[in-house]
């Protein structure tokens, strides 16, 4: 808040209350009192609105932060429940790597094993070899055939070399397949383990990336805590400005009641010398009466007949109140329809063409004397009618010829009809509050109960 605008505010106030006089004194000394205290009071509440968009500003900023929290809390969570599943496939790709491994280890003795097995049958097949290049190859063998003794010996011969052939055949065979599938088998269990390797590289990239995504998260979190913490500061700040301008504002309000009751007592007492001057004029006229019929009575000489008041511009109604102006009434006071709605009308709307002149309803003070978006041109006028406070307002006026503060009699003209503020042509709406005018109009009466129009 500027502390400059708080502070001419808060002595314009002061020097208000200051100011306020006594009952005693004349009116014309404050006919700007209500309208000063309530362009300060418009002011205040012009300012108090501004900070009040102001809160309502940072309080949606800081849901908005609120909620940005709760995205960013549910995007850790997400996160760290996907680190928790990528470590487990982590550890279970290490598992198997580590069992691929023993495996592969396992596999390298039997493949040691299995190559002992190949060199020892090289080495066989490579003594089987030189044996039979020595020996002249197959011819060895037909030999051994011949030499049989019988053909029982032959069958038995032919039986053994088939038997050193199938022999050496099978062992050829054996080697050959026990080659392929240690090839086969040690090609499988590399594979295997450079897949296992490369999804665990996989995984632990992920991991480091999903790392570092919550680590980010956190720091954005963070940042978030500290912003609305700030928004919560200047929030508290703000809150506290509006609180002092809603003292003021009430301060004010006091001050304005205050200044409409001085006026209300000044219409009282007004009332009060009013009364008193009439009883002495009919005192004064009885006896004037007396003494006119006791010199006719005693052959006086004679007299003439008081000259007669000259006559108002406008006929003004006997007794307290008088029509503040003339017209066609077009709605009256209670329940009606206003484009198409129902609605409670708490006055009474008087309609005439051309220049009409409205008068003050009764004797009193003047309120306030302004213009507002709803009533337009309007007059507030404080009465005491047999000690009682009444109010009239006077609104849709083309114009006002009367200020705050400024004492009227009944019948005065206080302005001219007009079709100003929320108004659909030229009238005057009246109203009568039994008491002080309250924006719920809880005062408000039927004018017709005091006034004949």
């Amino acid at each position: 808040m500027n502390k400059k605008y708080f502070i001419s505010l808060s002595i314009a106030a002061a020097l208000t209350i200051g100011s306020l006089p006594t009952l005693g004194t004349t009116a014309n000394a404050h006919s700007h009192s209500v309208e000063e205290l309530q362009k300060q009071q418009e002011d205040i509440s012009s300012k108090k609105e501004e900070i009040n968009g102001k809160i309502d500003e940072k309080k949606s900023e800081i849901n908005q932060n609120i909620n940005k929290q709760q995205e960013i809390q549910s995007q850790i969570a997400e996160i760290s429940t996907k680190l928790k599943d990528t470590e487990t496939k982590i550890t279970e790709k290490t598992k198997e790597i580590d069992e691929t491994t023993a495996e592969i280890n396992k596999l390298k003795e039997e493949i040691e094993v299995l190559k002992q097995k190949i060199e020892e049958r090289n080495e066989l097949l490579k003594e089987r070899a030189r044996a039979i290049q020595e020996k002249g190859g197959s011819a060895n063998y037909l030999d051994v055939l011949l030499g049989a003794d019988s053909f029982g010996d032959f069958i038995n011969r032919v039986t053994a070399v088939n038997t050193i052939v199938s022999a050496d055949k099978k062992i050829m065979d054996e080697q050959k397949r026990d080659q392929a599938e240690l090839e086969k088998k040690q090609e499988e269990v590399e594979g295997k383990l450079a897949e296992l390797e490369s999804t665990k590289a996989s995984l632990e990239s992920l991991k480091k990336d999903l790392d570092s995504q919550k680590a980010k998260k956190a720091d954005l979190f963070k940042q978030l805590e500290a912003q609305q913490a700030s928004l919560e500061v200047e929030k508290k700040d703000l809150q506290k400005e509006s609180d002092e301008l809603s003292k003021m504002e009430h301060q004010l309000e006091g001050e304005i009641q205050a200044e409409q009751a001085r006026l209300a007592e000044l219409a009282r007492q007004r009332e009060i010398e009013r009364k008193r001057q009439a009883e002495a004029e009919a005192a004064k006229r009885a006896a004037e009466q007396q003494q006119a019929t006791a010199s006719s009575n005693s052959g006086g000489g004679s007299s003439s007949a008081a000259p007669a008041p000259s006559a108002p511009s406008a006929p003004v109604s006997a007794g307290a109140w008088t029509a503040p102006a003339y017209g066609t009434i077009t709605t009256n006071f209670g329940w009606d329809t206003l484009n198409g709605k129902q609605r409670y009308h708490y006055g009474t709307d008087i309609a005439a063409r051309g220049s009409v002149p409205i008068s003050a309803a009764a004797d009193g003070y003047v309120i306030k004397s302004q213009y507002s978006s709803s009533y337009g041109n309007v007059v507030y006028i404080t009465h005491s009618i047999n000690g009682q406070t009444f109010t009239t307002v006077y609104a849709h006026m083309a114009s006002s010829s009367v200020s705050s503060g400024q004492a009227v009699n009944k019948g005065d003209r206080i302005g001219y009809m007009g079709n100003t503020g929320y108004s659909f042509g030229q009238h005057l709406h009246f109203e009568l509050h039994a008491g002080s005018w309250n924006a719920s109009k809880s005062n408000a009466v039927n004018p017709r109960q005091y006034i004949n129009f």
